[in-house]
């Protein structure tokens, strides 16, 4: 299927480029491709960017979300393992 010259191109590659990147390197860029690929879905749904790159969009946005998700559980738990270890440690003496 031939894309149309007045949409724009598609960002599927760089938006699962940086989902992945976010899962290895550092979970907090998980929010680059998470709202990157749902503006870009958003522009696809309207008409206004081709939506062949659909699929490795949505695949980014997903790794995204589970990026921050995960940066998120970290944080929690590390904040627990901190308060409950002091804690732990103040009782024992």
């Amino acid at each position: 299927m031939e894309t149309e010259s007045h949409l724009a191109p598609h960002r599927g590659g760089l938006i699962l480029a940086l989902g992945i990147i976010s899962l290895v390197v550092c979970q907090f860029l998980g929010i680059a491709p998470w709202l990157m690929g749902r503006a870009d879905i958003a522009e696809m749904n309207a008409g206004r960017m081709d939506p062949s790159g659909r699929s490795l969009t949505d695949a980014g946005k997903i790794l995204g979300i589970v990026s921050v998700a995960l940066a998120v559980f970290t944080v929690i738990a590390g904040a627990l393992f901190l308060v409950f270890g002091l804690g732990m440690a103040a009782f024992s003496k």
